[in-house]
């Protein structure tokens, strides 16, 4: 069932390619005409509010920052025409890039 076909008191649910195309849906014209380096530019700005909300945040305000920051993600992998699914699948599908586990066993100096 597409987000469309939801009715409001369905509990939702959406997959990242459903967020990927409503996000696309939604602004893509907006997004484009802004280009990568502004929506950027924007993903920074929510990153910096997220930021701010794991230190002194609700967590309401927490939950509001985590979605904010994923759209503009999202936002920008639909300006240059990357598929999330696709792209996570590709790097994190097997397990752990780094050692290949499904529970990373990678060591805690370094980054998985």
């Amino acid at each position: 069932m597409s987000a469309d076909e939801r009715s409001s008191d369905e509990n939702p649910s959406l997959t990242l390619a459903d967020f990927q195309e409503l996000i696309r849906r939604m602004y893509l014209p907006k997004d484009v005409a802004r280009g990568v380096d502004g929506t950027f530019m924007w993903l920074v700005e929510e990153i910096g509010e997220l930021a701010g909300a794991l230190r002194d945040g609700t967590p309401e305000e927490q939950r509001a920052e985590f979605a904010d920051v994923l759209a503009w993600l999202t936002t920008i992998a639909n300006v240059v025409g990357v598929d999330l699914t696709e792209a996570v699948m590709e790097k994190y599908g097997r397990g752990c890039p780094g050692c290949g586990q499904f529970v990373c066993h990678c060591s805690d100096a370094g980054k998985p």
